[in-house]
């Protein structure tokens, strides 16, 4: 039987040095997810398919995300199906954790899988990067969302714009102009980045004559200032929403045809993009009508989420070399092991090899390896090590705290 040895389509491996990129990616998003106040929480990748269902959203509406769901059963015939994201799966640990202290503030970094058509830059499966504050309703939350996602960029060298809305005014805004459905406008007013303005209103006029349509973008276009002075809803916590971020040394800009989750999101939300572009990083914003859905109450809610894919593809930081060093024994394995066990317990990366020397140079390069560490009778005798820094070729013997002050540099 001939088998085809390939990846499934839509899924993919990672390996060195893409692999330890990733690593050191999540390390920092960790490092600034835990200095706001976040703590990490695991859930299952695997739910009954009814919690995922569209009548689980606020809107009780199909949304992209949920139709795309993979859906399996199991040997008892159960409907299960794979977690498509992490926010939908907060209802359920509320249901099972209702004395939860409040405001619960967790992050999470995991895969997620979605059964929908592969791209370049589209798969099955992928790594979201999420926190959230639950049991907040204050504006100082979403700023502290927005706050953490700037400094977490800033720190992979990621240079972006944060944009901020809020559904309460798209809504207001589409009323003043005498429109009742509000639903399909805002669906068609998302599709402005893909599709253009002029097929966005020609889309629109299934849904309001020429004039709503003109007038409508003619107030989508206008400043805060102008939202503020005509007591437009949603636009006093836009104001205060900036005023809180300024605290924090950056600026959101307002962008009203900002749409984002039709289906959860209530109030405020967010979209990061690559600075001067229109690709987007992640985003988040309010969902206070969705968490406390199983304990049939309003729990609010605002998060932020990264796709770990998109950050590594941007990130500009220095990826530590693992390993640092590689300790070429000539015939001196008890001393070759025991520095090795000196410098592990300094927190030196290194590997123990004892074969010929020449080999092991070769296998030290084809990794980058930048150390090569060489124990032998001479350097015994002297109670040294000759150290090697490979892209140089520069030796020198140093006793091992010398190596370990120079590699941890």
């Amino acid at each position: 039987m001939n088998i085809e040895i390939d990846t499934v389509k839509g899924f993919q491996d990672f390996l060195p040095p893409e692999s330890t990129k990733r690593k050191a990616v999540v390390k920092i998003i960790e490092k600034y997810f835990e200095l706001y106040g976040f703590a990490p929480i695991e859930t299952t990748i695997v739910e009954f398919d009814e919690l995922m269902r569209p009548d689980t959203l606020p809107s009780q509406q199909e949304d992209e995300a949920v139709s795309d769901r993979f859906r399996l059963k199991d040997k008892g015939g159960r409907n299960l199906g794979l977690r498509y994201e992490f926010t939908f799966q907060l209802q359920r640990i509320l249901k099972q954790n209702p004395n939860l202290k409040m405001p619960f503030k967790r992050y999470q970094i995991g895969p997620v899988f979605r059964d929908e058509p592969v791209s370049a830059n589209r798969f099955r499966q992928f790594t979201q990067c999420d926190a959230d504050i639950i049991g907040n309703p204050d504006i100082e939350a979403d700023a502290e969302c927005l706050a953490l996602a700037n400094d977490t960029l800033k720190a992979l060298g990621i240079e972006s714009d944060i944009e901020i809305n809020n559904r309460k005014l798209i809504q207001a805004l589409i009323e003043s102009v005498q429109i009742t459905d509000s639903k399909p406008i805002m669906r068609e007013l998302d599709k402005l980045d893909k599709i253009g303005e002029d097929m966005v209103k020609l889309n629109l006029k299934k849904y309001a004559d020429s004039n709503q349509i003109l007038t409508l973008f003619k107030l989508l276009e206008k400043p805060l200032d102008f939202f503020l002075d005509n007591a437009f809803d949603g636009s006093a916590d836009l104001d205060n929403l900036i005023k809180k971020c300024k605290l924090y040394g950056f600026t959101p800009k307002l962008n009203p045809f900002l749409m984002r989750g039709l289906s959860y999101y209530t109030s405020s939300v967010f979209e990061i993009k690559v600075k001067d572009s229109k690709d987007s990083i992640g985003g988040g914003g309010r969902y206070d009508k969705s968490v406390g859905r199983y304990l049939n109450k309003e729990i609010p809610a605002v998060g932020i989420s990264f796709g770990l894919e998109r950050l590594c593809s941007l990130a500009k930081i220095k990826i530590e070399q693992t390993p640092k060093a590689i300790l070429i024994s000539f015939n001196q394995d008890k001393e070759t092991i025991k520095l090795a066990q000196v410098l592990r317990k300094a927190g030196i990366s290194c590997v123990t090899t004892f074969g010929k020397p020449g080999k092991q140079l070769e296998y030290a390069n084809s990794l980058d390896i930048p150390y090569a560490i060489f124990i032998g009778e001479e350097e015994i005798a002297k109670k040294k090590f000759k150290l090697k820094e490979m892209s140089s070729g520069t030796e020198e013997l140093l006793i091992d705290k010398q190596i370990i002050k120079k590699l941890s540099k």
